[in-house]
């Protein structure tokens, strides 16, 4: 059986209940605003993810076209060597062995540093803490 306390009406100040509803209101977007930067930070960081596998694929793509191509030149150079008749021409087709394998190879490094450089201006680019 209520009593007559849980019957007595409960009132609130018009001042008091504009204001908790301000607050209240407040919050709501405070929150919202926190979600949303939120999920701006994760769909960057997913971005950035995105860009690191697709550049670690490239670069594991090149560096095995280079290892191939390194090896066909190789075998060139044993196939040469092969057919070789004196000693001058030992020697000459290994000079030009050496010249264009550290040509191939200077070429090589500097594709790799230049995307190298490349993946990490891509990668360091959109992330910006809220």
């Amino acid at each position: 059986m209520p009593n007559e306390k849980d019957s007595v009406p409960f009132a609130i100040p018009p001042e008091m209940r504009s204001l908790a509803e301000n607050s209240v209101e407040q919050a709501k977007t405070a929150f919202n605003t926190f979600i949303a930067a939120a999920h701006d930070a994760v769909e960057s960081l997913e971005g950035q993810a995105e860009a690191a596998r697709v550049g670690a694929k490239d670069a594991g793509e090149r560096a095995m076209s280079y290892a191939e191509r390194n090896v066909t030149t190789a075998f060139d150079f044993a196939q040469k060597l092969v057919h070789a008749s004196t000693m001058q021409d030992v020697v000459r087709l290994q000079g030009e062995f050496l010249q264009a394998q550290m040509d191939a190879l200077s070429e090589q490094a500097r594709d790799l540093a230049t995307q190298a450089k490349t993946q990490e201006r891509a990668g360091s680019g959109d992330y910006r803490a809220p």
